[in-house]
């Protein structure tokens, strides 16, 4: 079955066409077919494929997700296009406490995604607006699943997701931690049964997803019994341009003294914070190390000072939280790629029993493997993500009517 996997955002459409089954998935012998993207939708966008070794790219006028989803179904029935299409996979970010896992895209399901719109109001729309321009594209007949950040995270106990505000408040609006990222934490808690032999009961880690946006999920039993993020993705670590935890006082302080509406701070807390605004620079980790060497006493500096010391926190949290864990798993653009970032969260966890191999910490950069001495009673991997091939692959189980293994 080859599955088109769709991320549609506000001004991009990121793709890939995987071929896969219940076959290959056991094998783990799923074959990427080509990916994608169509970015800057407007008149200057910017469409690029790559199938292996080769990268087609090109400007050209496309306006819209709907123009960007005809586009792509344009080129997938041209004589360049590796394979058809047989089913749709759409990136969804938020289910609210409806879905709690993936789901086969009916108009029920499309109504649902629609009443947490107020949940996510500026990713929720845009997904709507993709499965829509698929159905448009490929007719209706076609079949969609959706597939939700927030759905892995629906085992987190009553302790862990309930905020300490007024009952009636979770009551009325269902205001609570919801937590995303959950496809990426899925996906690597599954690489490491895979690569540790162990099983899903056995399995109490420690995951952190860094990259522009950053969530740590605690594992345990194979289930996500706590996670950074909360009802929205600010909370929790220091992120590319998000703040991460804060004093809730914060924002009326802030729009009082620089006159803002509430809903202004907010946008500065998403869009202004984070990495780049206490370095100024940039919310680039790259960029903040190489400020961090040629200036030691630089603002960069300091922003990765408090991006790994807020990290680390909530690894020792966790640890309490779930009376030890195994291992530590790194992964996300800046944990699967900088082990500069790596080493900095580790220090001061040897108490805990971690303790980096320097040499395998160095020479594993965007590729898995172990990352700690052989003696550390606290293990840490590196392990990229593929949220797109899991995507993939809860469209077939959907489809097929097969149960979702975490």
């Amino acid at each position: 079955m080859n599955v088109l996997v769709l991320n549609a955002g506000s001004s991009s459409l990121k793709f890939q066409l995987i071929a896969t089954d219940l076959d290959r998935i056991m094998e783990n012998d799923d074959q990427r077919l080509c990916r994608g993207e169509i970015d800057h939708l407007g008149k200057e966008a910017e469409f690029t494929v790559h199938i292996g070794e080769y990268e087609h790219k090109k400007k050209e006028e496309i306006l819209d997700l709907h123009a960007a989803v005809e586009k792509l179904l344009r080129w997938l029935t041209s004589k360049e296009t590796p394979a058809g299409v047989d089913a749709i996979g759409h990136r969804v970010v938020h289910g609210g406490e409806l879905f709690s896992e993936s789901a086969l895209i009916t108009d029920d399901v499309l109504k649902g995604i629609q009443e947490c719109v107020e949940l996510a109001p500026l990713h929720n729309p845009n997904n709507i607006d993709g499965i829509l321009a698929a159905r448009k594209a490929f007719g209706p007949e076609l079949p969609q699943v959706a597939v939700f950040d927030t759905a892995f995270h629906h085992t987190l106990p009553k302790h862990a997701y309930i905020y300490a505000i007024p009952y009636e408040l979770y009551e009325k609006h269902r205001i609570r931690r919801y937590g995303f990222h959950g496809t990426s934490h899925r996906y690597v808690a599954h690489r490491y049964r895979q690569l540790c032999s162990v099983s899903r009961e056995q399995t109490n880690i420690i995951t952190l997803h860094l990259g522009n946006g950053c969530s740590a999920a605690a594992i345990k039993g194979g289930y996500s019994v706590d996670t950074s993020m909360g009802m929205t993705p600010l909370e929790g670590l220091v992120m590319g341009t998000r703040c991460g935890d804060i004093d809730p006082s914060l924002v009326s302080v802030i729009a009082k003294e620089e006159k803002l509406a509430c809903s202004d701070v907010e946008l500065l807390l998403n869009t202004r914070s984070g990495l780049l605004g206490v370095s100024g620079i940039s919310n680039d980790m790259r960029e903040l190390q190489d400020a961090l060497h040629s200036d030691p006493d630089s603002r960069g500096g300091l922003a990765i000072d408090i991006f790994c010391h807020r990290a680390r926190k909530y690894i020792g949290g966790f640890l309490a939280a779930m009376a030890g864990a195994d291992a530590v798993i790194f992964t996300g653009g800046i944990g699967e790629h900088s082990p500069f970032i790596r080493w900095r969260i580790c220090q001061g966890l040897q108490c805990a029993g971690l303790q980096l191999d320097h040499n395998a910490n160095e020479k594993t950069v965007g590729k898995e493997g172990r990352i700690s001495t052989e003696d550390s009673t606290l293990a840490a991997f590196c392990i990229p993500t593929d949220e797109e091939l899991l995507i993939a692959r809860d469209t077939v189980r959907c489809i097929l009517g097969q149960p979702h293994p975490s």
